[in-house]
């Protein structure tokens, strides 16, 4: 058989699986530090559970994840927000089998064998389930079409509310892309994360108990009297169907106390 026509009917096969790979497991975040202001990822974070992810998708870099292999959900995604443009994306799920495996092993497998199922969410964890998939780093706030397919990957997600994912935390986003739109001059740098409790799916994916997000935006217009109030730093809790906006240091004082890591710090500086 030639070898050309049987990669190219695996490539048609591929949408058919449940899950593809994507992503970059590495020591630390030096191959994808732009996406953290001033090129410094949050200092502070203590364990050897975590593990860096930069999350590459068709040979670029997209944007970060910080994994918590122990909890198989992320403690945070870290990305620069852009205005969408394209058509809307489809929803391909994909996963990292590197989280557990040898990093060497090829890129590409078609479905997730045992290693990736002890090391991180995967499908079958959301079915029957009361939750959604809720992405740290949303579809909504990346600007290519490939930029939004990256975003479709589960070591990107943690379980979710309905209510919640459509509601108040997906109104935030919105509003949130409003105020960038408004009153940002360059970059807003983004880290959104989460706070677990003791709840899980299936003994297996634990279920945060909050959701937090950081926005940084060095470069703003402070004559405009509606982006005083947010820029250059500001930052939301949600629990729930709550969401709670507060400054960068309220949210860094909630973490250092429910994290029990004393030296937390999201932006190199405080973003200024």
């Amino acid at each position: 058989t030639d070898p050309k026509q049987w990669i190219r009917a695996l490539l048609l096969l591929l949408p058919w699986f449940g899950g593809l790979v994507l992503g970059e497991v590495v020591n630390d975040f030096s191959k994808c530090q732009q996406f953290f202001y001033r090129n410094t990822s949050p200092t502070g974070i203590t364990g050897n559970h975590y593990q860096p992810i930069c999350q590459r998708y068709n040979n670029s870099y997209r944007f970060a994840t910080l994994y918590d292999r122990d909890r198989r959900s992320a403690l945070y995604s870290a990305y620069i927000l852009s205005s969408p443009e394209g058509k809307r994306d489809d929803e391909t799920w994909m996963y990292e089998p590197q989280v557990r495996c040898d990093p060497s092993m090829q890129e590409l497998n078609l479905r997730p064998d045992n290693n990736v199922k002890e090391s991180q969410a995967v499908l079958e964890d959301y079915r029957g389930t009361l939750y959604t998939k809720g992405h740290l780093t949303p579809s909504m706030h990346q600007h290519s079409l490939e930029d939004r397919k990256a975003t479709y990957t589960l070591t990107n997600i943690v379980p979710q509310w309905e209510g919640s994912n459509s509601g108040p935390w997906g109104e935030l986003e919105k509003e949130v892309m409003s105020e960038f739109q408004k009153c940002c001059k360059e970059k807003m740098y983004v880290i959104t994360g989460v706070m677990s409790g003791k709840k899980s799916i299936n003994s297996r994916v634990f279920v945060p108990d909050y959701l937090w997000s950081a926005y940084c935006c060095p470069s703003y217009k402070p004559n405009l009297p509606e982006c005083q109030s947010f820029f250059p730093t500001y930052a939301a809790v949600g629990n729930g169907f709550h969401v709670t906006r507060m400054s960068l240091n309220g949210l860094e004082k909630i973490l250092r106390k429910r994290l029990e890591m004393p030296n937390i710090s999201l932006f190199d500086g405080q973003c200024k």
